[in-house]
């Protein structure tokens, strides 16, 4: 049950963006692997010197855990965001492009018609992983997806399909202990959370 919640709690965050207009990997041409293995150079007399730009490398002082409940809640918690945080980044994406869409629609009767037909796709879609999501989990992305989007997921649904919906889902999400306008930097352990974010986005984690 916990899991068919999650489906809808985030399905209703980003079910009003048309996530089937995700863009195909294309191959890379021979050319473009030439040019990525050119780097920039400087002369220095006779002498000529490749130039490398290194990655950022993030040094952060070493969590002293209190006992080894704590420890595994911070694996638990690293685990979580490396599975939400890659949706959380969808959600943006897409949510930019279902604008670009929307204004393209001359009237908002065809936008709601357009808004409506891709609750359908999304839902379909994507279910079942969301399904594949612990209840924590699903929580966890609806506030990843206010950092991402600056946004909280109420205001997505109220934007998109209005402030009935985004009031309904409110209640019902709080009936079992979400909470659609969770803001991410309140929360007791957003610190840790950014910085688990920090160090995956950098590979160092």
């Amino acid at each position: 049950m916990q899991s068919r919640l999650v489906a809808i709690f985030v399905f209703f965050a980003i079910g009003c963006a048309n996530l089937s207009a995700q863009s195909e990997l294309k191959p890379v041409s021979s050319q473009e692997r030439v040019a990525e293995n050119r780097y920039p150079a400087v002369v220095v007399g006779n002498d000529t010197i490749l130039t490398f730009t290194l990655r950022t490398v993030y040094c952060f002082p070493p969590y002293k855990f209190k006992n080894k409940k704590e420890e595994q809640y911070y694996w638990r918690m690293v685990r979580d965001v490396k599975k939400t945080l890659p949706l959380s980044k969808l959600v943006k994406q897409v949510i930019m492009e279902t604008n670009d869409t929307l204004m393209r629609l001359p009237t908002k009767k065809e936008q709601k018609r357009f808004m409506r037909q891709y609750e359908k796709t999304v839902y379909k879609k994507y279910e079942p992983i969301f399904k594949k999501m612990t209840f924590q989990q699903g929580k966890l992305l609806i506030r990843l997806i206010d950092r991402e989007c600056e946004a909280s997921s109420y205001e997505l649904i109220k934007a998109y399909r209005g402030g009935f919906r985004a009031a309904f889902w409110q209640l019902f999400a709080k009936m079992f202990g979400a909470d659609l306008k969770s803001d991410f930097g309140s929360g007791k352990d957003d610190a840790m959370i950014e910085r688990i974010i920090v160090l995956v986005e950098a590979g160092q984690l």
